[in-house]
């Protein structure tokens, strides 16, 4: 399992996967010309961690904004987090959005309540996205 870096651009998040830490980052804007292709490898490394991985992971999320398609591959993120919460390692997810911005809490909370996974919520100032 290898560490996953990616720049973000202005239709793509800031993604860094580090497995031997068992951290996973993504920040920014998500609209992707295809979002299935771009969350791919992501969705891959964390399905390898739930095998070989240690036995803490953390995610941490901060975006702006992400479109339809981008909230499908976000479901499927945590859809992974499930699986190695549920393969018996400890996770921890934090999601950070912007002071004021209500609609992406409640993003972060539906996240939570349809996959019954345990969210921390942080609302952070503005200019720390």
């Amino acid at each position: 399992m290898e560490k996953l870096f990616i720049e973000p651009t202005r239709t793509t998040p800031l993604i860094k996967f580090d497995p031997e830490e068992g951290v996973l980052e993504m920040r920014g804007r998500s609209s992707p010309e295809n979002s299935i292709q771009f969350y791919q490898k992501v969705l891959e490394n964390l399905e390898e961690f739930a095998e070989v991985g240690g036995p803490r992971f953390t995610a941490n999320l901060a975006f702006e904004y992400f479109n339809t398609s981008s909230s499908k591959c976000l479901f499927d993120v945590f859809k992974r987090l499930s699986i190695i919460e549920n393969s018996g390692k400890e996770i921890a997810i934090n999601w950070y959005f912007e002071e004021g911005d209500d609609d992406m809490m409640e993003a972060g909370e539906d996240y939570s309540d349809l996959l019954d996974l345990e969210f921390n919520f942080f609302e952070i100032d503005d200019d720390a996205m």
